[in-house]
């Protein structure tokens, strides 16, 4: 990373590169939301599945969702000792696989920002619940 660059880091830019991340992941482009993680980062998932790129995300959700997308309603920032931890938070809407519509289901993703890169990821959604209370299991 140039000297330029290093300046230009900083706990706002750092929110700016989750959300780009983001952006992409929900065209589908895994690839190109790659393209903001570092080496060797670890993508923990709903249920504790651990991918070590996007296009694991990319797959599992194509499983579970016709499609979907996220409405970023803000980020939170924790700057810290060089890191910055960034969660999204915000609602998922879209398809489920059965054609069904839907939207308001909480998602939570953090994430933990270096020298610019994504090196680690957290996801959180109610998706599984959504998908008890659909099949009539509501403990």
């Amino acid at each position: 990373m140039s000297a330029a660059a290093k300046a230009e880091a900083g706990p706002s830019s750092d929110a700016k590169i989750v959300e780009a991340y983001l952006t992409a992941s929900m065209i589908p482009d895994p690839d190109a939301a790659a393209a903001y993680m570092a080496p060797g980062t670890v993508i923990t998932f709903t249920g504790g599945r651990e991918f070590d790129h996007p296009r694991g995300p990319t797959a599992f959700n194509a499983k579970r969702y016709r499609w979907v997308k996220k409405k970023m309603d803000r980020f939170d920032v924790c700057p810290g000792d060089g890191e910055t931890v960034v969660y999204s938070v915000g609602t998922l809407y879209g398809e489920w696989m059965d054609g069904s519509a839907f939207e308001g289901n909480r998602y939570v993703d953090r994430f933990v920002v270096r020298n610019g890169q994504i090196t680690k990821m957290d996801v959180w959604n109610d998706s599984a619940e959504r998908i008890l209370v659909q099949r009539g299991i509501d403990a």
